[in-house]
């Protein structure tokens, strides 16, 4: 889930020039009793590095698609995107950011502050849940987005249709609609995350494929909270997994591109499709 807040930056994006690093990127086929097609593809939002993401089984599965489905369908419209972020978070009248936490997160706050050039003081007009995603991307940098896959697989589609599973309003209202006492929640784990090294664990486990480790990422930190793990993992899957599933029924070949941690694990959506009743076959 950390990489969902990379797709709030990606503002001022450039050509880049590095060389990629290899990855074997987890992917699966789906099939349906009378022929339905789709295929899930788990991306990575953000990585320091640009990766080499499409090897021979992606490729051949977007060529046998007829539509790309993604979380957010406008990330090179970064303006409305952070048009959209500033209407939701503005909020008059909140206490300092250090109020809204535990006394024992207010050290690893003040350092984060520090590390962002903010002040404490700098948020009394922001909801909790926009004050989270902001210091979430403290130490970040227009190039980690930049490299992130999702925005590669549109540029691939090849003038192929691009479905938004949700876009930028109902993912960003998803944080608005969160009770105060679940946004401090929220607010507490980034604090508490941003001490760790989670995206650089996170990255080398997409490149490998690995949704072993990926599935152990999703039962800490915040997804390892009842409420916020219903709100901002579980109902959302249901809610992709049905869309795949009518998409399908429509006789649409879907190529689904959305974060990696959507696809662990028996909340994820291969466990949801299959129980659906689709053939659900990992092909990398």
């Amino acid at each position: 889930m950390r990489g969902l807040f990379a797709i709030l930056a990606s503002i001022l994006l450039a050509a880049c020039t590095q060389q990629p690093d290899p990855a074997t990127p987890a992917l699966w086929h789906v099939e349906g009793p009378s022929g339905q097609q789709a295929w899930l593809f788990g991306t990575i939002h953000s990585v320091k590095r640009p990766i080499a993401w499409e090897t021979a089984e992606v490729r051949q599965a977007l060529a046998g698609s007829d539509t790309i489905m993604v979380e957010v369908g406008n990330l090179s419209d970064e303006k409305a995107v952070a048009a959209t972020f500033a209407r939701l978070a503005k909020s008059d009248g909140q206490p300092a950011i250090s109020q809204r936490i535990s006394a024992q997160q207010r050290p690893a706050l003040a350092a984060l502050l520090k590390r962002g050039g903010y002040s404490d003081g700098d948020f009394a007009q922001m909801d909790t849940w926009a004050a989270a995603l902001t210091l979430a991307r403290v130490g970040a940098t227009d190039e980690d987005s930049r490299n992130g896959v999702d925005r590669a697989v549109m540029d691939e589609a090849g003038g192929k249709p691009v479905v938004e599973l949700e876009g930028a309003e109902r993912q960003l209202s998803l944080f608005d609609s969160l009770p105060e006492a679940d946004q401090r929640d929220l607010l507490g784990f980034v604090v508490t995350d941003q001490q760790g090294d989670d995206d650089s664990r996170l990255a080398d486990s997409w490149r490998k494929g690995d949704m072993a480790a990926i599935e152990k990422e999703t039962r800490r930190g915040m997804l390892a909270d009842p409420e916020l793990r219903a709100v901002l993992f579980t109902s959302r899957n249901q809610d992709w997994a049905a869309k795949i599933g009518r998409a399908m029924q429509e006789g649409k070949r879907p190529f689904v591109a959305v974060g990696a941690a959507h696809m662990a694990g028996p909340e994820g959506l291969p466990a949801m499709l299959a129980a659906q009743g689709y053939k659900v076959t990992r092909v990398e």
